[in-house]
């Protein structure tokens, strides 16, 4: 499912960036394969080595920011900014300093912009009822089930049921009839030599690395603990830097712990055996990254409305927490509303996403009723 997840929406996002970017395909096709290869490689040796089920990919805010700056930038002066943000977040990761700054945001806060980010996902399932009916039905159904009667959900994960579900309504309703399924074909990447210039790194280094430190790490640590883990954070960012530099110079935006690949690997299974879904999902993703061409076509050719309520329903656990955690206790309550608010928004101040400023007014509400005794 997080598969799924990963080549569908994340996928259509790199093809829209890099249309109104005016990107070659071989460029566009070079970014996939960046992202998904050396991500699944990643994943796997993190998953593997940690025992934990840690999907590492590419920032997805990173990517629309992108779109805006290729109006203005060459590509190479673009991809000299993702090399210099990896060296920041590399230092940031070597020091210490991220860890402190995490540690420093109470975890209401925290998980408050966390729902902002997951409620549109939850959403899904309500809006598929009016766009599909009768997968939405046969798909919450089939979830329902297994989650309701746990005997039948150890055995039947509710996600791999929805799953089920759907693929059948889909073959049933002939929508899959008369689609073209792209012919096999394996990607070639495409070493660039970046260019460093100021506009470049004034206006996308600090933006970057806070999309993947605070909007996307973020997410993805916190998610991380509430399964019950403990996600090497200094680590992880030190990997995201160095990952960006190898990421960047193939074309892709910045590598980071994203939040729903995570979620999606830990809805289900034994918590001392989900590190294998974090292998698996890394395998499939290098596969994926090296048939680009292929498996990009292939992923797009499913209705959007499976994929959005599929992610949707796998996502419910975590959407139930993250409210939980963020409005369980009154001292945070304003702070949490703010920071869920603003998030859910989806405003940029500039060219800063929603994320960051949930976290950064969430926690400015905060401070100021804890100097007032509030």
């Amino acid at each position: 499912m997080a598969w799924l997840f990963a080549i569908s929406g994340p996928v259509v996002i790199i093809l829209a960036v890099g249309r109104q970017g005016g990107l070659r395909p071989e460029d566009i096709s070079s970014w996939v394969f960046a992202a998904f290869v050396f991500g699944g490689v990643l994943t796997m040796i993190f998953s593997y080595i940690f025992r934990q089920p840690i999907a590492i990919m590419w920032t997805i805010p990173g990517a629309v920011l992108i779109g805006g700056a290729l109006q203005h930038l060459s590509f190479a002066e673009v991809i000299g900014a993702y090399l210099v943000c990896g060296v920041f977040m590399t230092f940031l990761g070597v020091t210490g300093l991220v860890a402190k700054i995490m540690a420093a945001i109470p975890m209401p806060i925290v998980m408050a912009m966390v729902a902002g980010v997951f409620l549109p996902f939850g959403l899904n399932i309500i809006t598929a009822f009016e766009e599909a009916t009768m997968m939405a039905v046969a798909m919450v159904a089939a979830f329902a089930i297994p989650t309701a009667i746990p005997s039948i959900g150890r055995v039947l994960p509710p996600v791999l049921c929805a799953l089920a579900a759907g693929t059948a309504s889909i073959i049933y309703s002939g929508q899959m009839s008369g689609v073209e399924i792209p012919s096999l074909a394996i990607a070639e990447p495409i070493l660039y030599t970046p260019v460093f210039t100021l506009r470049a790194l004034g206006e996308l280094v600090i933006p970057l690395a806070v999309t993947v430190i605070a909007a996307q790490n973020a997410q993805g640590f916190v998610i991380l603990r509430q399964a019950g883990f403990e996600p090497p954070e200094n680590d992880l960012t030190v990997t995201c830097g160095l990952g960006s530099l190898l990421f960047g110079i193939f074309g892709s935006v910045p590598t980071c712990v994203p939040g729903p690949a995570n979620a999606i690997l830990n809805t289900s299974g034994a918590k001392e055996r989900r590190y294998m879904a974090g292998v698996i999902f890394g395998l499939l993703a290098i596969m994926f990254g090296i048939f680009s061409p292929f498996t990009t076509g292939l992923g797009l050719v499913l209705p959007a409305v499976f994929i959005n309520l599929l992610g949707g329903l796998a996502m419910l656990g975590v959407l139930q927490g993250a409210f939980t955690t963020a409005f369980d206790n009154p001292a945070h309550a304003l702070g949490a509303l703010v920071s869920f608010l603003v998030t859910l928004s989806g405003v940029a101040i500039l060219n800063v996403g929603a994320p960051f400023w949930g976290l950064a007014f969430g926690y400015a509400v905060t401070l100021l009723l804890r100097r007032r005794g509030a």
